[in-house]
Formats: C-alpha cells, structure tokens, sequence
C-alpha cells in the first residue's frame, strides 16, 4: 500500500508539474496585460490632470512606471514587488498632497498587498502589510505636516483597503491549498482504488483457479483410465496404437501430479473445495431455495433445451447465478427477482433483473462483480450490468459454448 501511496504522490507531481507548464505562459501573458493596463491609464491620468501639479512631468511618468511594470513579476516575487509599488504609490500620494493621488497607482497597490497574500507564506506576508502600513501613516504624517490642506480621508482607506486586500488573497490561499489537497487524495484515492481492484481479480483467478483445478484434473484421470482400459481391451499385435494409448496414459498421470504440484498452494487457504463436489446449473433448483428461504422471492426459469455444458463452464454459469442472486439479497432486497437460463445454440445465456428499489451502490464495489466478469473472460463471453431505467438491477452474461 505504501508503493500506491509513492505512486499517487508521482502522479500528483506530475499533474503539478504539467498544469504548472501550461499555466505559466499564461499566467505571465495575463500578468504583462495587466501591467500595460495599469500604465496605459496612469499615463491618460497625467495627461488629462497633469495642469493641477507643477511638478516635473518626467518624475509623474517614472512613478507610474515603479507602479504598474512591477506588476508582471507579481507571482514569482510577490514581497519584492509589493515593496517596489508601495513605495511608488506613498511617493506619488506625497507629491501630489494636498491633491488625492492616482487611482491606477492605488489600485496596483492593492493587487501587489493581494499577491503578497496568495503567493508568499504567512510570516513575511504579515510583515510585509505592518510594513506598508507602517510606512503609510508615517508618510501621512510627514506630509500633514509639510503641507498644508492634507485630509487623513485621502488616506485611511487606502490602508484599509491593503489589508481588506490582504486578507482576500490569504483566503484564496488557503481554497487554492484545499484544492491542491483534495487533488492529492483523490490521486491517493485512485491508486488505492486500483490496487484493491487488482487484488481483488488476483484473489477471484485464485478462486476460479482452485475451482477448475478439479474438473481439469478429473477429466485428464478420466482420459488415462479410458487409455489404459483401451490398452489392455485391445486385440491383436499393433505395437504403434499400444505404445500411444500407454503414451496417453503416462502423460495423463504425469499432467495430473504437475497440476497438484502446481496449483496446490491453492488449496490450503480453501481445503474445503477438495472435498466437496463442485456444483453446476443441475443445483440451480436448490440454490433458488436457500435464496427464497432467505427471503428473496425468485422466479426461475429454463428456456431453450438443457443439454449437458463444459464441466468448467456449467460451474461458472452456476457461480454467475449465485453471486447475481447474493448481490440481490444484499443490495435489492425486498424485491422480486426473475432468473433466465437460456440454452442456444453455441451460448448458454444468464439473465437475473430484480425490481428492488434498495441502494445499488454496493452493486459493482466488491468482489463479486469482479469475479463474474473474470468467469466470462475466461470462455471469451460478454457480461453486462447496470441499473435499470424502470427501477432495479439487471445483469445479463453470455457464454459462449466451445469458445476459449
């Protein structure tokens, strides 16, 4: 589980480090339009207004610059930028005094206080606003007493703005950190997911393994005895046909004790399948009772000609009907439920509908569907399941008869 767990974090880095590719180029597009805009209207602003201010049109211009082309490194170098700007903006106010300063320089301002917020971490995000607030009120006072006419209302609010700012950026922060958060467990999640879906297909081979061990190797004993009564039935000299019929029967014997050797490790977390016979759609019958006496109320019914199936594949068929038959009593009931077996002619086809109205999120979430769908892959046949439009499951699963 810790190697799904290493996986998922992989993963997360690379979801990361793609959508960081993607994102940069863009994130530095709108960040360069943004400067622009910010410049565009502080160079209108000193053109339309410059006559209220005597002072050095050159010194309006390099201001406006301090505060709107900083603003492309606003991510990358948030404190960096916020001091660059902040010093701009108080210079531009006490320059301009008694007259109230710039609005685009505020505004950069307030965007430069935001970044620091979302994109630095908290401790010098706290010092950076005490620091521009400290030094906006220092300023204020130097220029309340230097020049005359200066009105606090020009700016108090920019320093409550800044923090109002401040504390927007630090909630996005923290959604943006949930975010990432959420990410990473719902990578976590899905690896886990996987993992436990692999196991559960390895631990329904194994099951399915232990299963057809028995009839595989009862129907290779079958073919050595029948070898070695042919062998000793067999009239007249005919070296060649002996030698085969004891070839047959030596390497059934041979294949037999092979197989025991190597799917016996199976047997011992499940003796109780060497023992007891292996059932088959001949038991359907008393299967349907122990679910009816279980409380399900079942209808079955045969369609078609029985005849007699692959010992492999009348046991799958039969384990398909039962874990259909068990997810319904689990999931559906109190419902009613119809079962089909369908004889064709080269399929034998399962169809188990119930009209339950219980929770079905259970349906495909264990091992049981997993296991069904391994038994048809293994004849090559198609299996479906879902819920259906009128209320209720379906599950329908064709096997085909002679195919591998």
């Amino acid at each position: 589980m810790a190697t799904e767990r290493e996986a998922g974090y992989r993963a997360l880095m690379r979801i990361r480090i793609r959508r960081l590719l993607v994102d940069h180029r863009s994130q530095q597009g709108a960040d360069a339009l943004l400067a622009l805009v910010v410049l565009v209207a502080s160079l209108v602003e000193i053109a339309a207004v410059s006559a209220e201010w005597s002072g050095p049109r050159a010194i309006e211009i390099v201001l406006a610059l301090a505060c709107s082309i900083p603003l492309v490194w606003r991510r990358s170098h948030p404190i960096a930028v916020a001091a660059v700007i902040a010093a701009g903006a108080l210079a531009t106010g006490a320059i301009v005094a008694p007259v109230q300063g710039p609005f685009e320089s505020f505004v950069a301002f307030e965007i430069a206080m935001y970044s620091v917020a979302v994109h630095a971490r908290i401790r010098p995000g706290l010092i950076t606003l005490v620091a521009v607030n400290v030094a906006g009120i220092l300023t204020w006072i130097a220029v309340a007493l230097s020049v005359d006419g200066t009105n606090y209302g020009d700016w108090f609010p920019a320093l409550v703005w800044t923090i109002g700012a401040f504390a927007v950026g630090r909630v996005i922060r923290s959604r943006n950190r949930r975010t990432l958060e959420l990410e990473r467990l719902t990578v976590e999640l899905g690896a886990e997911r996987d993992a436990r879906a692999r196991e559960a297909v390895t631990v329904e081979r194994a099951r399915i393994a232990r299963e057809l061990h028995d009839v595989v190797a009862h129907n290779i004993s079958v073919m050595g005895v029948q070898a070695a009564a042919a062998s000793r039935i067999m009239q007249g000299d005919e070296p060649d046909v002996r030698r085969a019929l004891v070839a047959i029967e030596t390497t059934g014997r041979a294949t037999v004790d092979e197989m025991r050797r190597m799917l016996g490790i199976l047997r011992r977390s499940d003796d109780e399948l060497s023992l007891a016979p292996q059932p088959s759609l001949r038991d359907l019958d008393a299967l349907i009772e122990q679910v009816r006496a279980a409380g399900l109320d079942v209808d079955a019914r045969i369609e078609g000609e029985p005849r007699a199936l692959p010992a492999g594949l009348d046991l799958s068929a039969y384990r398909i009907v039962q874990e259909a038959l068990t997810n319904a009593l689990k999931y559906a009931a109190p419902a009613h439920v119809e079962v089909v077996v369908r004889y064709q002619e080269n399929a034998i086809v399962l169809e188990v509908v119930d009209d339950g109205a219980g929770s079905s999120g259970g349906r495909g979430a264990g091992n049981g569907l997993v296991g069904m769908r391994e038994r048809v892959a293994l004849f090559g046949g198609d299996l479906r399941a879902g819920r259906r439009v009128e209320g209720g499951w379906a599950l329908h699963a064709t096997l085909p008869v002679g195919a591998t």
